[in-house]
This record gives structure tokens, C-alpha cells and sequence, in this order.
């Protein structure tokens, strides 16, 4: 399945159903955290977020074996 870009409301939820926890906004960009991640979930508030920017989100979660588990 090839992913697309998507608005940012949609990779908050995605993110959201993964376990990620809302913890501040920095500017135009939304700060999370993961439990046991080292790096913050960030997502900027766009109409489109390009692809590359949720594969990477994703790959700070637990070495990017989250992304089965949500089924994007």
C-alpha cells in the first residue's frame, strides 16, 4: 500500500491511536511523546504533510515496528 501525503489532523490521530501523548506546540509544529522513544513525535501543521515526514515520525517509535501495529 503506498502512502500519501495527508493533513495533519489525520497523522494526530494516527499517531494518537499508536500511544503518542500530546506535549506542547512549538511554533506551526505539534510535539509528542512515545513512551520509551527517544526522539519527539514532531508533526507541523500542514494541509499536506509530505510522506517522508510520517515514515520518519514513525521510525522514532520503537524502530518503526509501531507502523504494523497501526495498519496505515
Amino acid at each position: 500500500m503506498k502512502i500519501r501525503s495527508t493533513h495533519y489532523q489525520v497523522q494526530v490521530k494516527i499517531f494518537e491511536m499508536a500511544g503518542c501523548v500530546y506535549t506542547r506546540t512549538k511554533g506551526d509544529h505539534l510535539i509528542y511523546h512515545y513512551p520509551g522513544a527517544v526522539r519527539p513525535v514532531v508533526i507541523p501543521k500542514y494541509k499536506e504533510v509530505p510522506t517522508f515526514g510520517l515514515g520518519s515520525n514513525f521510525a522514532h517509535l520503537d524502530g518503526g515496528t509501531i507502523k504494523k501495529e497501526v495498519q496505515i
